[in-house]
Formats: C-alpha cells, structure tokens, sequence
C-alpha cells in the first residue's frame, strides 16, 4: 500500500499491525532507524498481506497442503533435442544469425551448500581448467557471436546477497569476454518471512525484518523493474530463453531449440530430462485437461511420482531442468499482471530475535518464506513445446558439496569429461584412457567446430594423451 512520506514509521507500522518491529527502536543509533525505515518503506504491503494470509491458511505447523488432484494427468508429447530436423535447425540458426534472440541468466544463489564463500556464478567447476561457472557460460554466448556474428544479449539476475560479488567478479574478469554493453545486471526482491502461528514478520536483526530471496519467478518483476523488457526490445530481441547458472551443460541457445520453439509458434517452450528414478529432486512437466504445467517434486505424492506405465517408464517422467524459451511479448503481457505468478510458501528454519533481542536459532521450521515460480507461466501460454534432452548433453547441476553422491564437484567434473570424450570421438579424435579433457565453450559451439579442429590436423594422429582444454583451432 502507498505510504506517504509524512506518515512517521510508528504510524506505518501501526497501520499494518507490526508495531513489534519496533521494538529495538530505542536502542538503535541514526543509521540503525534509517536502515528499518527504509527497509519498512520498501515493503509491498498489500503482498505481504497477501503473504499473511496464504500463511494463515497453514498456520498449524503439522498442516499439509491438501492432496494434488493429478487424475487423467499425463506427460505431454515431447520433442528431441538431437532429431536433426533441418528445417527446425535452420529456423534457429536463422534466429541466432539474426541477433532476435536474448538471454536471462539465474544467478542469484550463494554457494552456501557448496561449502564455498560467494556467489555460485564463481564457483571454478571447469574440469582441466579450473573455469569458474560464470566463464564457461558467457563462453557459450561468446561461441554462438563468433559463429553468428551477432551478440545475445543477456541479463543476469542476482539477489541482495550476490549482487555486488557479482559485478565485481564481471569487473576484474572484464565481463568474461563478453561487451559489457551486451550485459545487464538486475536484482531479485525479496519477501518478509512470518512466523508460522501468528502470521508477523521476525526481525533477523534489530534493524533488519527477516527476509528471503522472491524465488527464481521473481526474475518478471524484477526484469521488467530495471527495465529489461524494454532493453531487450531496443535491441530486437523477439524470443528470451532463461537458464540457470549452476548447470555447465545447459543448452538454452541450441539452434534446434530455439527453431523448435519458433516453428510451432510455442510461447513458452520448456526443456525436460528423463526421469528414470522416482525420488529424483526436480519437478515434472505434466499435460491436464488441456494445460501444460510444472508439478514441483515436493508437491507430487509419492504413489504418483513412483507410477510406472505398461514400458516401465515412469508416468511422469518430464523432468524439468529450468530451461525456458519465451516470446518476448508474452513476458511482457505476463508482466503488466500483477497476478500472473502466484505465491508458494515453504516452511523453514528462520533465525529472529526475541523479545530480549537475543538471536535465536531456531531447531525445527518455525517460519514460512515465500517464493514464485517463473514455470508458473506455462499454464497461461497459448501454446507450450516441451523438449526432451538426454541428462548426458544438457544437465549436470552443481548442487551439493564436495563428495556427495549427485550433483556435486565431482559428478559434474565427470559429466563434461565425459561430454568431452564423447563430442571428440565423434569427431575423429582419440582421448586416451583415464584423461581428463574438457571442451572450450567460448570456441567450440557444436560438433562442426570439433570436425573443422580435427581435419586441421592440429593434433598429432588426432590423439590426445594429456589433460587438456581443446580451443578451435588450436593445440594446448
């Protein structure tokens, strides 16, 4: 709710029954009741309330959220990334050559769970050459300019926590290749915490309300705020995909992607890996009643998500990998609706302060954080394209510390040697046994890259016996 700038911060926080936040007031220097009235000022109200009451409605820590009606669900049909349909691969690549193609990048995680001390972007994963996440990202953007000879713009999304990491890392790296003029940074907002049985916003510190990043929908408001719509209109752009940062192995500007998303006049397609066990953490594209949509894993009953068909696949099987290609102007219609992505809330652990103003950290969930999902769209578009891509050539997630079974350092080192060795035996070159390689994602695009490498005979006998970074054209 608008708050005139007459109104004093008691009055406000009367107004919306948060006089507790307050409660420090005394005892806080100038800077201190700056920093809570800027803070309190900030705020959307009428979402708060909103969050307030869909808090309400699980206020009892034991209640669930009623059971999800999924009968007559299915997958929905899906397209190959690897079906080599020439008109698909040549509608993409015209698109690429185009320069009508831009890019959101999802990167406002901190590498927390990593065990690792700033933003997850940082985080050196390249197998041979210690390249952070950030460089072999950009390096791909970086490949399809020297291919196509256009740039693909890209904003990057960070949060409060990464944001200024983030663009001093892009400084002192100088943009990883890229023109700083192609890039724009933005930030995810953010949402007060409650506590769970009274529905108020905690304090975290005693000039600071307890508060957690909007989720990863949050990239609409956040966009369309700094001005990124517009941005990406200015320069042409008519389709905008979305990744995520800790995937090394994601494909968001694959020409066959892209053409497919073009050729069927989708307005949100989507890219799914196979889901082949249950407990699988990643949420699953389902086809109801006629809409598209993204059924979150935490919200799938485990008798369903273990439902096999008469093959044995899993009935819902569409694992969704947070690969996105929209029109552009459907996310800006998408945008001008205030309630085109509803809220979810999660219970979680929430450190505040007590009435003493000690912190408190809490040993089981005693609050709600709030969060949107940017696959929440779908169920709105005209028309969805799902598109299938095996895990092996676009989905390695670097989610989980150093020795963890999945998704840590390790699995996802192996998965792009692993796409290395593959990539380059197609190609005609040898890698021998227990090597690592690793592909250079700002030089080598696709496998033509790798065929134009070997017939150059840059590799004696196209073998390689040593760890390696392999560049277009050239032997290191």
């Amino acid at each position: 709710m608008p708050t005139p700038s007459k109104t004093t911060i008691h009055e406000l926080a009367a107004s919306v029954n948060q006089l507790h936040l307050l409660a420090f007031w005394g005892q806080l220097d100038a800077a201190g009741r700056h920093r809570l009235e800027d803070q309190l000022r900030s705020f959307d109200w009428n979402q708060i309330a909103a969050c307030q009451q869909l808090a309400a409605s699980r206020q009892s820590t034991t209640a669930k959220a009623p059971p999800l009606d999924l009968s007559g669900a299915r997958t929905p049909p899906c397209h190959s990334l690897s079906s080599g349909d020439p008109a698909v691969i040549k509608a993409g690549r015209e698109a690429l050559a185009a320069g009508s193609v831009g890019a959101i990048l999802v990167a406002g995680g901190q590498g927390t769970r990593l065990g690792f001390d700033g933003p997850k972007g940082t985080f050196p994963i390249g197998p041979v050459s210690r390249a952070t996440l950030f460089e072999l990202l950009f390096g791909s953007l970086k490949a399809v300019e020297r291919r196509y000879g256009r740039w693909v713009p890209l904003a990057i999304m960070t949060s409060t926590a990464t944001d200024a990491a983030t663009r001093e890392f892009l400084n002192q790296h100088q943009y990883c290749g890229l023109d700083p003029k192609q890039v724009l940074l933005f930030r995810q907002g953010t949402l007060p915490a409650v506590d769970a049985v009274n529905g108020q916003l905690l304090l975290d510190a005693p000039d600071h309300v307890a508060v957690a990043p909007d989720g990863h929908g949050g990239m609409l408001a956040a966009l369309a705020a700094a001005g990124g719509l517009d941005w990406f209109a200015s320069q042409g752009v008519e389709t905008v995909v979305s990744f995520q940062v800790d995937n090394p192995l994601a494909r968001p500007l694959d020409p066959e992607f892209i053409g497919r998303h073009r050729l069927t006049a989708a307005t949100f397609s989507t890219q799914i890996v196979p889901k082949t066990d249950p407990t699988e953490r990643v949420g699953v594209v389902v086809e109801q009643n006629g809409i598209t949509r993204v059924v979150e894993y935490s919200d799938l009953p485990e008798i369903l998500a273990a439902e096999q068909l008469a093959d044995g696949q899993l009935r819902f099987h569409a694992g969704s990998i947070a690969i996105h290609a929209f029109d552009r102007s459907f996310l800006e219609q998408a945008a001008a609706n205030t309630d085109s992505l509803p809220l979810h809330l999660a219970h979680k652990k929430v450190p505040f302060l007590d009435a003493d103003g000690q912190l408190v950290e809490p040993a089981s969930p005693n609050a709600f954080k709030f969060e949107r999902f940017i696959f929440d769209l779908m169920p709105l578009a005209e028309r969805v394209s799902v598109v299938e891509v095996s895990a092996a050539e676009g989905f390695a997630p670097l989610k989980n510390p150093s020795g963890a079974v999945s998704d840590s350092p390790e699995t996802v080192h192996q998965a792009m040697v692993d796409y290395a060795r593959r990539h380059l035996a197609a190609a005609g070159i040898t890698v021998a046994d227990g090597i690592d390689v690793e592909l250079d994602a700002a030089t080598i695009l696709d496998d033509d890259d790798l065929r134009q490498f070997a017939a150059a005979g840059s590799l004696p006998g196209n073998r390689i016996d040593q760890p390696q970074v392999v560049r277009a054209g050239e032997h290191r």
